[in-house]
């Protein structure tokens, strides 16, 4: 049995943290993924450009340097909007939102490609068809085109999920009280390096085996009118 000298409770606070970071990630990225997609492949060439500097930007900075702007950079744009309006405070933006930021921007910018391309291998006619029984636009958009959508990019929208889970030790960096953080304090003052990081190590391995579970369930889910259909 491995002693934890009494970090247990610090080490399961810290693993609780990372889940929410992730999972606060994980929504804002969807979102942006999804509204990138569409951008890219509009009629709108500002909406094309957008999308396209935003996925290029963001895809080619380092996830740990995207993390840092976010959290020293958006509290200096919040101070200089406050002092605009008379406000003279230092407004500062915290570690927790700063990440989800930071990985949900990152998370995005990949997920985006994952959305076009399957909005891509969704065959136009179908939309067609919705539209010439009597569908809106919103009603294609939901009963049509987003199942086939989910299905289509749930696979690579999972592997991006196991990336994130993993880069949300960056954001230990900002002071932010997750899983390697919380680590670290249990080794500066248990001097047990191996001890922990191998805890903090086994904790990672766990999340992402429940993780993949969890997405082979909704791969399966979401697989269920195929299997039917083809058998």
């Amino acid at each position: 049995m491995i002693d934890l000298h009494g970090f247990s409770d610090l080490l399961l606070l810290g693993t609780l943290m990372t889940i929410r970071v992730a999972v606060g990630a994980l929504a804002l990225g969807l979102l942006l993924g999804l509204l990138g997609a569409i951008g890219k492949l509009s009629k709108s060439r500002t909406a094309r450009a957008i999308a396209g500097a935003y996925t290029t930007i963001i895809r080619g900075l380092p996830e740990l340097l995207v993390v840092l702007i976010i959290y020293f950079g958006a509290s200096s744009i919040l101070t200089s909007i406050a002092s605009n309006f008379g406000g003279g405070r230092f407004v500062e933006i915290s570690p927790y939102m700063s990440g989800v930021i930071a990985l949900g921007l990152t998370f995005g910018a990949y997920a985006t490609e994952v959305f076009r391309g399957a909005f891509l291998a969704i065959p136009v006619g179908q939309a067609e068809a919705a539209k010439a029984l009597g569908m809106h636009p919103w009603q294609v958009f939901r009963l049509v085109t987003l199942p086939q959508l989910w299905r289509i990019a749930l696979p690579g929208l999972g592997n991006l999920f196991l990336v994130l889970l993993k880069d949300t030790s960056l954001v230990s960096i900002i002071g932010l009280e997750e899983l390697m953080r919380q680590t670290k304090v249990a080794v500066s003052f248990s001097k047990e390096p191996f001890t922990f990081y191998l805890v903090a190590a086994i904790i990672y391995l766990l999340l992402t085996i429940i993780t993949m579970r969890v997405l082979h369930k909704a791969e399966q889910r979401a697989a269920r009118g195929i299997e039917r259909s083809h058998g």
